[in-house]
Formats: structure tokens, C-alpha cells, sequence
């Protein structure tokens, strides 16, 4: 698929700085400091930037100024993919869609999809081979459910919703209680998983249903591959989550947190809003005051860690 670059500017409600003649070729974009080396060395002819760089050298590529270059890019690729896109109604090969679920305009249902009984599936989402949607599950329009995703029954949703292979939605939350005997008796998990509009989920990640309400993944949030949700938990909204964190049982994770890859946090506990936590973090205590950033294990404020870090470091060269 091609573009001009007239066109390009125009989806990205940027400028051209400057249109060479010439056959179409590479696209690339510039927004790290570091890497303006290679927009002199480029040879892609179009070259994606901020309205705020001013070029030290001659650039032979022609420039797309816009306000992020970065953000551009993704709106870039979101046009690209709903090019692509084909909405056309579709049932795949063996697929089987029970008689009382209701499946919306223009949905795609993959070779070996199931869809249960009283589901509810919104207009243009897609449902890929081998997905597994139980009975009473809605999921809402525009979603897209990957090869190999199950979806328990009464499971909730939100439209916009992207979930990538293999990942579980509504599976048991581990909790089992403890008898005279020694043995562990199942608690048994009688509630649901509601995802909201707009949230992504990556690839082998669970997120399990309830004890008792609802497990909760609000708005805008994005989870990243093989991650863990337990029983319980509330994720707010725009939070992001990095690769193999885990998140325990009850636990409030606030708005636009950020968890770095292999984070662990801790069954009911509360992080208050704009907290970010390095990568291997482990939070063992709630977090009340908005804004801070954690490291280590028990996970510590950042600027006391990088002391505590400096001091073990000198330590180790006695």
C-alpha cells in the first residue's frame, strides 16, 4: 500500500516541508535527539518530524512536520490498518455460533470459532479462528479477538477492545482455604471481568474473574504480554503494563500508572494515581501519595533507592 506525501501530511494534519519527485519508497519518523544522525544518512524518502527540529545538515528525504512525531506515527499506522481492514461479514469453516446469540453487522468469525449461548458480539469486530466465546459474553463493536483467545461465560466487553493470542479472560482466581486436615478447599468464583472501551491485552496474559463483583480493567488501559490479573483487582484508567508483571488478588492499581517489565505487586493494596515502577519492581505496601516513582525489591522511592544503591556498590568493592 502507497502514499504521497501530501497525503501523509494531510492524515497527520502536518506539513511538508519539502516534496522531492521520485518513486515512493520508505517512511520513516524522527523524534529522539539520538538518533539525528540518521536522518542525514537516511535514504527513505519521507521522513516524519517534530514542527520544532531544525536540521544541522542537508537532508535529501522529504520532511512531514508535525506536533509528536511519534504520536503521528501511530496515527499513521491506524490508518494503514483500517485500510486493510475488511469489514465484510464472514463464518469460517466449522465455526459454530449458538442460535440465541446475536452477532452484530459485518462480523468476522474465524475457522473454529465458538460462540455461546445469549453471547453478544458488537458491529465490525473480528472473531479469529479458534476462539472460544462462552455463554452471556458481550464483547462490543470494533474489537478484535486474536487465534486461541477463551473468554469465559459472562464475561463483559468494551467496545474498541484488541486481545491478542492465547489469552484467558475470566479463569478462576487462585483461592482455596486451608483445612484441619492440611488439604486446600477451592473458594469458589462466582463473579465476572469487565473490560472497558479502548483497552489492548497482549498475548498469554490472564486476567481472572471475581470472588464475589467484578474483576475491573478500566478505559484506555494497555497490558502487555504474559502478564497475570488476578481475582479482584481494579485497574484504572490509561494505566500501562509492561511484559510478566503480575498484579495479586483485591488490589487497586490507580490512573495513568506505569509498571515496567516483571513488576510483582501485592494482594489488597491501593496505588494512588501517576505511579510508575521500574522494571522487577515488587510492591508490598500501598501507595498513597500520586505521582512517585519505585524501584527494587521490596520496592522503595526511586531517589532512595539510587542512594541505597550507590552505598551497596561501595560496599561490594571493599
Amino acid at each position: 500500500m502507497e502514499f504521497k506525501a501530501k497525503e501523509i501530511a494531510e492524515i497527520l494534519g502536518g506539513t511538508v516541508a519539502r516534496i522531492e519527485s521520485g518513486k515512493p519508497g520508505a517512511i520513516c519518523f524522527f523524534a529522539n535527539p539520538k538518533y539525528e544522525q540518521y536522518v542525514y544518512e537516511c535514504k527513505a524518502d519521507i521522513i516524519i518530524v517534530n514542527k520544532t527540529f531544525e536540521p544541522a545538515k542537508p537532508v535529501s528525504a522529504t520532511l512531514v512536520r508535525v506536533d509528536d512525531a511519534y504520536a503521528a506515527v501511530a496515527s499513521l499506522l491506524d490508518y494503514v490498518t483500517a485500510k486493510k481492514r475488511s469489514y465484510k461479514r464472514h463464518r469460517g469453516l466449522h465455526s459454530k455460533i449458538r442460535l440465541s446469540a446475536h452477532i452484530g453487522k459485518k462480523v468476522y468469525v474465524g475457522d473454529f470459532a465458538y460462540i455461546g449461548k445469549k453471547a453478544k458480539v458488537g458491529d465490525y469486530s473480528k472473531i479469529y479462528e479458534h476462539v472460544y466465546i462462552g455463554d452471556d459474553v458481550t464483547i462490543g463493536s470494533n474489537c478484535i479477538i486474536y487465534p486461541g483467545v477463551r473468554i469465559y461465560p459472562g464475561m463483559q466487553i468494551g467496545n474498541n477492545v484488541i486481545i491478542h493470542s492465547n489469552a484467558v479472560i475470566g479463569a478462576d482466581g487462585f483461592g482455596f482455604a486451608p483445612l484441619e486436615d492440611g488439604t486446600w478447599k477451592k473458594i469458589e468464583h462466582t463473579g465476572n471481568v469487565i473490560i472497558e472501551d479502548d483497552v489492548e491485552i497482549g498475548a498469554n496474559t490472564t486476567i481472572d474473574k471475581s470472588q464475589m463483583g467484578s474483576t475491573i480493567v478500566r478505559k484506555g488501559v494497555k497490558i502487555d504480554n504474559l502478564c497475570m490479573i488476578a481475582h479482584n483487582v481494579e485497574i484504572n484508567e490509561n494505566t500501562v503494563i509492561a511484559a510478566q508483571s503480575g498484579i495479586a488478588g483485591s488490589t487497586k492499581i490507580g490512573r495513568h500508572c506505569i509498571l515496567g517489565g516483571q513488576v510483582g505487586i501485592a494482594g489488597h493494596l491501593t496505588v494512588a494515581d501517576n505511579t510508575s515502577f521500574g522494571a522487577q519492581s515488587g510492591l508490598q505496601g500501598s501507595v498513597k501519595k500520586e505521582g512517585q516513582s519505585f524501584l527494587g525489591t521490596p520496592a522503595i522511592p526511586y531517589m532512595e533507592y539510587m542512594r541505597s544503591y550507590a552505598q551497596f556498590k561501595k560496599a561490594g568493592k571493599k
